[in-house]
């Protein structure tokens, strides 16, 4: 079967392709977790972030917002000293942080889920890219959600993590035309 080109660098990035990446998403805890591994990710490859995922949820309490947000000075040395995840002082506190404005805008919106998807219009945008090359980093609706969180108190949510974000949880739909996924995915939109 024919796959998107990132895809076969390791058996770990094909069995996410294969399975998660760009499947539509509507779980707040799951936004959560993918909002703070894109997150993670700056400046870091996703196969980094993808092998150290077990570790931010044993580490992050599995991404559950309302622990996370409470977090104290102990805690965060806690995971500035775990090997199972990125040690980035900034990147830890940008997680509790964004833990923290998570909860304010489920509170506001009833769902983080309501919230996210307002910048899609609500459904999946479908792609038909024909090779890697052609996939932006970087998207007029990304820009927009990158503005709209950074105003609302995010950190580490620039244009380009939140295209990743939106990638992830099938906000677009960016597997290649001639993945076989593009159309499973494409099938599954959630509107």
């Amino acid at each position: 079967m024919k796959k998107c080109q990132w895809a076969v660098s390791s058996k770990l990035e094909e069995k996410y392709h294969d399975l998660e990446w760009g499947v539509p998403i509507h779980d707040d805890r799951l936004l959560f977790e993918f909002l703070i591994l894109e997150g993670a990710q700056a400046g870091l490859s996703w196969s980094t972030i993808l092998n150290k995922r077990e570790g931010y949820r044993k580490a992050f309490d599995n991404f559950d917002a309302q622990l996370i947000a409470q977090y104290d000075e102990e805690k965060i040395q806690q995971l500035l000293n775990n090997p199972e995840i990125v040690r980035n002082k900034l990147k830890v506190n940008a997680a509790i942080n964004n833990a923290q404005v998570f909860l304010a805008i489920q509170k506001e919106y009833g769902s983080f889920d309501r919230y996210i998807w307002q910048f899609v219009g609500r459904k999946s945008i479908q792609n038909r890219w024909q090779q890697l090359s052609q996939i932006p980093a970087i998207t007029l609706e990304s820009e927009k959600m990158s503005k709209n969180l950074k105003k609302e108190g995010f950190k580490f949510i620039g244009e380009t993590i939140c295209y990743a974000f939106m990638q992830a949880v099938g906000m677009v739909n960016d597997h290649t035309i001639d993945c076989f996924r593009h159309k499973e995915v494409k099938d599954m939109r959630c509107e």
